[in-house]
């Protein structure tokens, strides 16, 4: 009996270790965000020939932690899906800011996108990956609480912004 008391124990003290998410054994998970991205979600709405833009991001968070769980370096993946853009629409940026739904805040994740976004009859894409993130404690703030902040994209005739959403965490 002390055996077989043994066996299960020895069985699952392997299974609690192998799905184990620590420093030293990481799994996969990459926090993920997936957002549609809309001109109403902007503040003030964008109206006029913007007014029916759309777009969609997902935002991959790479994060390093060390024995504490601490993060100790991240690095963001981004790609972007534009469409419904006039075709004189010229891009020129796109950025995770902090602010909650209905406010404006700075940016704090720069994509490094500027007027390189080609759209062709009014859309596009852009993807930017391995975008280092210096402030460690804006990474940990966001998988608290993603809805504190939003991505959005800029353009010639909205300046401010043309698209957002908050971030909502599927992975």
């Amino acid at each position: 009996m002390k055996r077989l008391s043994f066996v299960v124990a020895l069985s699952l003290f392997t299974i609690v270790a192998a799905c184990d998410d620590s420093p030293t054994n990481p799994s996969n998970n990459v926090p993920t965000f997936t957002m549609a991205l809309t001109p109403a979600n902007e503040v003030p709405p964008v109206t006029g020939t913007e007014a029916g833009a759309s777009g969609n991001v997902t935002i991959r968070l790479n994060i390093t932690r060390d024995n504490a769980n601490t993060i100790t370096a991240a690095t963001v993946d981004f790609a972007v899906t534009l469409t419904g853009f006039p075709t004189t629409t010229t891009i020129t940026a796109a950025h995770i800011h902090e602010a909650a739904a209905g406010a404006n805040g700075p940016i704090r994740v720069n994509t490094g996108v500027a007027s390189d976004v080609p759209l062709v009859g009014g859309a596009g894409s852009f993807t930017r990956n391995a975008v280092n993130v210096t402030d460690l404690t804006i990474i940990q703030r966001i998988l608290d609480n993603p809805s504190a902040f939003y991505f959005n994209v800029h353009s010639v005739a909205n300046p401010g912004g043309v698209i957002r959403a908050q971030l909502i965490r599927t992975q």
